[in-house]
């Protein structure tokens, strides 16, 4: 069955970058859309970035808007989220999600996606 395995979270301080990795195993990573969500402790799940099958859209929240990338390379079945600047209001544990039913949608809408990762947390400090 199709697994999904994020890395990449921890501790930095406000201002500076993380890249989160999240990579598939189980199905051909070409036919998934991919997207990144986040829970803050208090909070419920909210939409991060989107990246459709191909590569050629993404979508962001507002809040990551400028500062997040996310992209895809199926040569290694794997889609990043490069962060940076970094601010205290990003700390959540990151998930990365993965549908195959979408076609060339982008989708942010967290019901979406049948497959999900176990999560990597990120801590931004003040």
């Amino acid at each position: 069955q199709v697994q999904l395995v994020e890395s990449g979270g921890g501790l930095v301080q406000a201002g500076l970058s993380l890249s989160l990795s999240c990579v598939l195993s189980g199905g051909a990573f070409s036919r998934f859309a991919v997207g990144w969500f986040r829970q803050a402790p208090g909070k419920g799940r909210e939409f991060v970035a989107a990246i459709n099958r191909s590569g050629a859209s993404t979508r962001y929240a507002e809040s990551v808007k400028g500062r997040f990338t996310i992209s895809r390379e199926d040569a290694k079945n794997t889609a990043y989220l490069q962060m940076n600047g970094l601010e205290p209001g990003d700390t959540a544990v990151y998930y990365c999600a993965a549908a195959d039913y979408v076609g060339t949608v982008v989708a942010t809408i967290d019901t979406l996606y049948p497959h999900w990762g176990q999560g990597t947390q990120v801590t931004v400090s003040s």
